[in-house]
């Protein structure tokens, strides 16, 4: 049985991410699969790549990156919520990791503090999901039981963006209020 005619959804699985490499992406290379708050674990999984990788990209690199990463990610975020049948997964963190690289990269530098207040504020626009970032959840979103499509893929990464948008209005009002 497949998505398109009803089929119970899927759980994700260390077996499951290795049987397509659109499910490595979309499952943030295993960090999805935590068995508890798996966004917030890609969201760390995220911060520590960033620092990794930070000294070796500039800003070009970043935005081609995040570009790239978003095109990519969407191919892989609809394929896996389609193998999964679920619309929206909890184990798909691809667009944790996309957008909290987007706040990293436009609100850096900052120190550790700063980088956990980041964080914090990415985690809770993401999840509690108030204002704008309930409006893009809702806007793509797909029932349970019908097929995943492209948009509910997009839809998957669009309220991740809001949320990070979120972030940096709140840090770019932190920094012209404070300093």
């Amino acid at each position: 049985m497949d998505e398109a005619s009803g089929a119970a959804p899927r759980r994700a699985t260390a077996r499951f991410m290795w049987g397509h490499p659109a499910h490595w992406i979309a499952l943030g290379f295993g960090s999805g699969l935590s068995p508890k708050a798996p966004g917030t674990v890609g969201t760390l999984w995220a911060w520590v790549a960033f620092l990794a990788l930070d000294p070796w990209l500039g800003d070009l690199q970043w935005g081609l990156t995040i570009a790239l990463g978003t095109l990519v990610g969407w191919w892989a975020c609809t394929l896996t919520a389609r193998h999964l049948n679920t619309p929206d997964p909890g184990a798909i963190v691809w667009d944790e990791v996309l957008a909290f690289w987007l706040v990293l990269w436009l609100a850096m530098p900052m120190g550790l503090w700063g980088q956990a207040l980041a964080f914090g504020l990415f985690r809770f626009f993401d999840a509690a999901k108030p204002g704008p970032v309930g409006w893009a959840d809702r806007l793509f979103k797909g029932d349970r039981g019908k097929p995943v499509g492209w948009a509910q893929g997009f839809g998957i990464l669009f309220d991740d963006f809001v949320a990070a948008g979120c972030t940096l209005l709140v840090i770019a009002l932190w920094r012209a209020l404070v300093g």
